[in-house]
């Protein structure tokens, strides 16, 4: 899905002209990216591939990938536009490149909630090593600037509405498995503060919520996919909990472009929210959402019995407060709705 697709095509026009991004200082910039294939990454991929046609800007970009035949299927079209190529291996065991990097964006991560439960070794295993890894690649390589990918899962389960600000402390049960996820993020993050101060990796944090949007393929598993498919299906939507819990939601492209804000002007050692603060509202709220934009037909249903050995979370209320990023010019580009609309008109499984 490229630039055949409108929705696309407008989204990443739309990138390439906001205001808060600096096109030209990056020219001539090498980038490395792990988790280039996932849903944020490629998105990105796609966001600077679209730069480079429109502005010239000569940026290469290097992908860590587990499958080249794969990534070369995926991103055909993008070669043509820049110079793109892969190295194949995986996070967890490093593999040696020549270290000429400018820019390193570290995406690869677990993103599936029932793995976090039932693979949960692996989960942190991704999370630390990888981390601890490539950190060591970059303290070797001098950087312009560096960001890790983590989540809002690191605020814990927050229980009331109040906003989250980057200094909120964490409440983790580390008594569940399914707490392999925000803790190994939590270490992760430390590692990436603690390159900075110590080896002086210009290291930055952005903690995102919960992103769709193009690029989600038919066959997800997470909530909000899930719901797309009810309202194209004609489906009911069944929760498999009362939907209590509440948080912000954000568009591929707005975390693609926070990500690039955040890299060229976010302060080293720092942490920054990334989310849609419009679109604050409660699972079940997002379903009933959804339910209107599909058949009229469709209703949202709770049973309760299909959560078992679901890996969900606690109720949590997770609204994040997106200053800080806002502070750096970004802001994001649509609502709920339109989101889910564009969601469903681009899901496949291409």
């Amino acid at each position: 899905m490229w630039l055949d697709n409108d929705i696309v095509r407008k989204d990443l026009e739309y990138a390439v002209s906001v205001p808060f991004i600096d096109w030209p200082s990056f020219a001539g910039k090498h980038f490395f990216i792990t988790g280039g294939t996932g849903l944020i990454g490629s998105t990105i991929v796609n966001v600077l591939a679209y730069a480079n046609r429109a502005y010239n800007l000569g940026l290469s970009l290097m992908l860590l990938v587990r499958d080249e035949k794969r990534a070369r299927t995926i991103f055909s079209e993008q070669m043509k536009y820049c110079s793109l190529d892969f190295i194949e291996g995986n996070i967890e065991s490093f593999p040696s490149i020549a270290p000429d990097f400018d820019y390193i964006i570290h995406g690869a991560s677990q993103t599936a909630s029932k793995a976090f439960a039932e693979q949960p070794v692996e989960t942190i295993n991704t999370a630390v090593l990888g981390t601890l890894g490539i950190f060591e690649f970059a303290r070797k390589n001098p950087l312009e600037g560096f960001i890790y990918l983590s989540s809002m899962e690191v605020y814990g389960t927050p229980q009331d509405d109040r906003k989250i600000m980057e200094d909120n402390p964490a409440v983790l049960s580390l008594s569940s498995a399914r707490s392999s996820y925000p803790a190994s993020k939590c270490l992760a993050e430390s590692i990436a503060v603690s390159y900075f101060a110590e080896y002086k990796v210009p290291a930055k944090v952005i903690r995102l919520t919960q992103t769709f949007g193009p690029g989600v393929r038919y066959s997800d598993q997470r909530v909000f996919a899930e719901f797309a498919r009810c309202a194209i299906e004609g489906r009911n939507i069944v929760l498999a909990t009362k939907g209590e819990t509440c948080r912000s939601y954000l568009y591929t492209i707005d975390a693609a472009t926070a990500i690039l804000s955040i890299l060229q002007g976010g302060k080293s050692g720092e942490a920054y929210n990334a989310a849609n603060e419009s679109t604050y509202c409660s699972v079940k709220a997002m379903a009933e959402l959804v339910a209107g934009l599909g058949d009229d037909r469709i209703n949202v249903v709770v049973d309760e019995s299909k959560a078992a050995g679901r890996g969900f979370a606690p109720v949590l209320h997770m609204n994040l407060d997106t200053s800080k990023l806002k502070a750096l010019g970004w802001y994001p580009s649509y609502d709920l709705e339109t989101m889910f609309r564009n969601l469903m008109a681009t899901m496949s499984d291409s």
